[in-house]
């Protein structure tokens, strides 16, 4: 065997145990497995109320049948994460994914701890006058392009990525949010949204993925999590 037919060879091996060594904190772990809520329960809850369901590889929420709904949260608690879910909003519908979300009693709702990016019908839902509550958007802190989001009833790809405070957001494969938490920048930018009234908002570096019921039908699929 040659001598570059060795270093080829070493270099090879060497690129699987890379390979091998990272693939652990590169692997995807689904979060819905389309067939039922194992994983989810309701916020300060125990299960998940019947008005979400899964169906045909669908998770969706639909109050129809009578049920309370009200948002849904991870079984696990994440900190630094690569999170992507497909999500389609009905029209004039309201959603949201919240991340870092503490679930305690001392906080009644989810928005109260965990930021959110933003899912909206944004042509005819009623808060879509700010360009920061527009679909994409790190709700109510940094707007997103509001051309990279498909119209209601139509799947969007969503990314959010948050690796040490650093954190990024895609949707449809445009970048739309970059920011670093938790440094006086962000504090200053908190500190003018109307987040600003709850004192612990955005303060956890670890929590829940949590998926809103703000009233309207929504659905999500390929709802999917790397941890970094």
């Amino acid at each position: 065997m040659t001598l570059k037919a060795i270093g080829s060879k070493a270099g090879a091996v060497m690129a699987l145990l890379s390979f091998s060594l990272a693939s652990p904190a590169q692997k995807y772990q689904s979060l819905f497995d389309g067939k039922d809520l194992q994983g989810w329960h309701n916020y300060l809850g125990q299960g998940v109320d019947s008005s979400w369901q899964a169906h045909h590889g669908i998770l969706v929420l639909d109050h129809a049948q009578g049920g309370k709904g009200g948002d849904i949260v991870t079984d696990g608690e994440y900190e630094n994460f690569e999170l992507q879910v497909d999500w389609n909003i009905s029209q004039g519908g309201n959603s949201g994914i919240m991340f870092d979300v503490k679930e305690d009693p001392r906080y009644g709702a989810t928005f109260l701890t965990g930021p959110e990016m933003q899912i909206l019908d944004n042509v005819k839902a009623d808060d879509n006058k700010l360009p920061s509550h527009l679909a994409g958007s790190l709700y109510d802190l940094i707007p997103a392009d509001p051309k990279t989001v498909h119209p209601a009833g139509q799947w969007n790809h969503a990314v959010i990525r948050l690796d040490q405070g650093h954190l990024t957001c895609w949707m449809n494969g445009k970048k739309v949010v970059e920011t670093q938490m938790w440094t006086p920048d962000w504090n200053a930018m908190v500190a003018k949204s109307k987040f600003r009234r709850w004192k612990e908002f955005a303060t956890f570096h670890k929590g829940r993925i949590a998926l809103q019921d703000h009233g309207d039908p929504v659905k999500f699929r390929n709802i999917r999590l790397r941890e970094l």
